[in-house]
């Protein structure tokens, strides 16, 4: 464990995942935030909400959840909702409005503190379908470079955070292939699934016999040393300091898989940015995400003594 807490910084949406007889506050970046401050890391949530009854319901709901509400900003697009459909398996997709809040998240003095202050900067892919978001980075890290944006200068912004983690979430049809190897490019750490992998390796033109070795090569492609992919019930995989650790899922009776690989990637950064083995950092994040997936909703309290018990069952 750090001496200090950690800080970290979680760029992009906060939405509302509709179901259809309730809804639950939601959004990767947000989820992976909660589940950091639930560990005690200092977080910077940098959003934006709707002037809207939902936003301020959010916004309410999020402060009693204990995170700070500074970085979140307010403008007059509605506030974000996703709908979610699960399968008879729990296993969740998603509709997702168009032209949110969170897809104008403007630049401000407080947001670049925030990203140059903190350990690491956490950002998902679905908040770069609107250039708007794009132009913030640039102009958090370098004021006079002006849209439109490229590649190139997206890498030159991330680099401004100590360590990036790009946390891919692929929905169909929010989100450019280009965009998204220029931003692996850029990160230190990528976490993604396996489809979602399979769609990259596809799109990168890698050709491998093994998920290791696609693994591998997509980290020498994007010069990115640590890379996760997620594999459902079947565990994970994880790439880090040029070695290759796996860890088998964990039996859970799922009641929704929305939020459990954010839980997990929460998880295991905190584990490795705390000094914790791959190893045991994989594992635990493991079980995390399982025990998300065992709950309903995308932030359910999850409590130290169930993940040891989930351990010690091994």
């Amino acid at each position: 464990m750090p001496n200090n807490p950690l800080k970290i910084a979680c760029y992009g949406e906060i939405l509302w995942d509709t179901f259809p007889d309730k809804k639950h506050l939601g959004g990767a970046p947000l989820n992976v935030a909660l589940r950091l401050h639930s560990f005690g890391v200092d977080v910077a949530m940098i959003s934006t909400l709707g002037n809207d009854a939902l936003g301020k319901e959010a916004l309410a709901e999020i402060k009693e959840l204990g995170l700070k509400t500074k970085y979140i900003q307010r403008n007059d697009k509605p506030t974000g909702q996703v709908t979610v459909t699960l399968d008879k398996k729990g296993v969740a997709s998603y509709e997702i409005g168009d032209n949110a809040a969170w897809d104008n998240i403007a630049w401000t003095e407080d947001n670049v503190a925030a990203v140059t202050n903190a350990d690491a900067l956490i950002i998902g892919s679905l908040v770069f379908r609107e250039s708007v978001n794009l132009d913030t980075l640039l102009l958090d890290a370098e004021e006079e470079i002006t849209p439109p944006v490229n590649l190139e200068a997206i890498e030159v912004l991330i680099e401004r955070s100590k360590f990036t983690v790009f946390d891919l979430n692929l929905r169909a049809p929010h989100y450019d292939l280009e965009v998204v190897v220029g931003l692996m490019e850029a990160a230190d750490m990528i976490k993604l699934n396996d489809e979602e992998l399979e769609l990259v390796v596809l799109a990168m033109g890698i050709e491998a016999e093994t998920l290791e070795d696609e693994l591998k090569m997509l980290s020498a492609m994007t010069e990115t040393p640590t890379v996760c992919v997620t594999l459902g019930a079947e565990g994970a995989m994880l790439l880090h300091k040029g070695g290759i650790h796996t860890q088998i899922g964990f039996k859970t009776k799922v009641a929704d898989t929305v939020g459990a690989g954010d839980s997990f990637l929460a998880t295991l950064v905190f584990g490795l940015l705390s000094g914790e083995t791959a190893d045991d950092a994989l594992e635990v994040a493991c079980a995390m995400g399982s025990l998300v997936a065992g709950k309903p909703g995308a932030n359910p309290t999850v409590h130290n003594d169930e993940v040891n018990d989930l351990l010690d069952d091994i």
